[in-house]
Parts: structure tokens; C-alpha cells; sequence
């Protein structure tokens, strides 16, 4: 098994405006779609659309918004064996606005998101066993996904935590022993240690302190200002691809799954956090969340044209 993914499923619901509204304004939008998000589908969808292959762990409602979302997830070619159809809860839902320049709030409400447990780790066990690597996120409770992460890494397989939406604070040493990568934004990277980087030279201080904070190894997103790493093996700057963004929504979402990906292909970190930083930018050329996630042909072709 190449990828594994513990996490959410969301139907999304975006609106598309001119700017995003101010505290208590009403705005007029151009347009609306509704369909597949979260950021365990949108992961899972761009890791598959690369050619990985992928075991998504995750639950839905019982309801319309539920069956829509298997539908959806089966239409990438991502199975659904592990996604269990939660009768007793309500199919999570994102409310999302995105302004013309690709800014964006999302507003979430996770309900059978938030009902994973021990449960679905266990009859997901088999693939997370075989999994070389696991992506997690916050979209549902922490402690599950610890559980995960500890089963993946006890079989030798590389874990990564986007650790979005944002925490209020830095998780403990324990929680963070089984985590080999974390992968926040400079907002979140701001929640985490106190400070928000603006600059590169910032986002690699930063990824340091959160290495000194107990974190094996920090990925800062600088969004057009690249990428800060500091693991063990490699510390450095990546420069960010140059695009005209049109929706920001899922381009963390397929930055870690173009990491994952890269990583379970085999490839040294410095190369594959370009070739995630490469999916990522790509995803902001077009609108939706798992639906912006690129091929891997698209990919090499954009990394060439740069």
C-alpha cells in the first residue's frame, strides 16, 4: 500500500465574490458550487490523481450529502471500503467563500467527522499497516489520529500532519513523538509557536523552533514566498512556483498530498517538497477543492515550464 489517509470528508458549499464580506456586510456573489471537500478527501483525491495508490479511513452521515460525497470520492478512482456511512450523524459541511483574488473563509461544521475513533482504526488495520506513508489533519479528533499515526509508524512508515485548522497551541512532546512531519501555513505556524513568519528567512527560523519544540520535522507553507524546511537530514529554502491563483481552498490539501506521494515514490525530501510545492500551486490555477487537485502529467509538465 502506498498512502493512507485518517480524516474528513465534507460537502462544500462555495461562494464565489468579488471580496469576502466584512463582519455583519451582505455581499452579492457571481456564482456557487457544491461538492466534494475536507481535507482527508481533498489529500486523498490529490495523492490518487498522481498515481498513488491510497486507503482513505473516514466516516460520512447517513444522509444525501453522504451518498453525494461516495459518489464523488468513487469518480477519482479513490476507494471506499474505509469510509463508513455513520447513521446516527450528519455528513460535515464546509461553508466557503472565495473572493476574485483567491482568498477564502470556510466556515466548518464536522459531525460524523468528529465521531472517528478506535473503531475505524481498527478495521482499517490492515492498510495502515501497509501504508509507507499516513496524512492526518484536524478535521477530526486529535486523539484518533495520534492512534493512527502510532500503528504507521510502528511498521516503519513516514507520517505527516498538516496541522490545519489551526490549534490554539502546540501539541505535547508525547502526541508529537509519532509525527515525522509537520506541515503547517504562516497562520497556523503562528498559533502554533506565537509569531507569524512573513518573510523565508522567517519561515526557516520558525520551522527550527518548532523543531526545538519537540517536532521531528517542520514544513512552513509561505504561500508566494516558498517553503521553509528543517528535518534531521535537510534544512533549507524552496522557492515558490510563480501562477495567478483563482481559489486558495485546497492548495495545503494538495501540497501534502503531492508530499506524500513524492516520499512514497521514494524521493529525497528537498525534491519532494518542490514537487509538492508544485502541486499546490497548480491547484490555485482552478476553482473547487478536490477538483483542483492536478495530475501528475500536469505536474511535470508545469515543473518543466518554470
Amino acid at each position: 500500500m502506498g498512502i493512507a489517509v485518517f480524516g474528513s470528508i465534507n460537502c462544500d458549499v462555495v461562494a464565489y465574490l468579488e471580496r469576502l464580506p466584512k463582519p455583519g456586510e451582505t455581499l452579492h456573489g457571481s456564482s456557487y458550487k457544491i461538492g466534494l471537500g475536507g481535507k482527508g478527501a481533498n489529500q486523498a483525491v490529490a495523492a490518487r490523481r498522481l498515481g498513488s495508490d491510497v486507503a482513505f479511513v473516514a466516516r460520512t452521515g447517513g444522509d444525501m450529502f453522504g451518498e453525494a460525497c461516495l459518489k464523488e470520492i468513487a469518480g477519482y478512482d479513490v476507494a471506499t471500503d474505509l469510509i463508513q456511512r455513520d447513521a446516527d450523524a450528519a455528513t460535515g459541511i464546509a461553508i466557503i467563500n472565495v473572493a476574485s483574488n483567491g482568498e477564502n473563509t470556510i466556515s466548518l461544521i464536522g459531525d460524523a467527522n468528529m465521531r472517528m475513533d478506535e473503531s475505524d482504526i481498527a478495521r482499517a488495520g490492515d492498510a495502515l499497516d501497509k501504508a509507507r506513508v499516513l496524512l492526518l489533519q484536524l478535521e477530526v479528533p486529535f486523539a484518533a489520529s495520534i492512534s493512527a499515526a502510532r500503528r504507521v509508524h510502528s511498521q516503519g512508515g513516514i507520517v505527516i500532519l498538516d496541522p490545519a485548522p489551526a490549534p490554539d497551541s502546540l501539541f505535547s512532546v508525547s502526541e508529537l513523538e509519532h509525527i515525522d512531519l509537520l506541515t503547517p501555513n504562516e497562520t497556523e505556524t503562528g498559533r502554533l509557536i506565537g509569531w507569524q513568519p512573513t518573510t523565508p528567512e522567517e519561515g526557516l527560523k520558525a520551522a527550527r523552533e518548532l523543531r526545538e519544540k519537540g517536532v521531528r520535522g517542520a514544513i512552513v507553507k509561505l504561500g508566494g514566498k516558498g517553503v521553509a524546511v528543517s528535518t534531521p537530514d535537510y534544512e533549507g529554502l524552496i522557492p515558490a512556483f510563480r501562477v495567478t491563483p483563482i481559489d486558495t481552498v485546497a492548495a495545503g490539501d494538495c501540497f501534502n498530498g503531492g508530499l506524500a506521494h513524492a516520499l512514497a515514490s521514494d524521493r529525497e525530501l528537498a525534491d519532494a517538497v518542490r514537487y509538492a510545492s508544485a502541486c499546490g500551486a497548480l491547484s490555485t490555477t482552478k476553482r473547487g477543492a478536490a477538483a483542483a487537485a492536478p495530475t501528475a502529467d500536469e505536474v511535470e509538465a508545469f515543473i518543466k515550464s518554470q
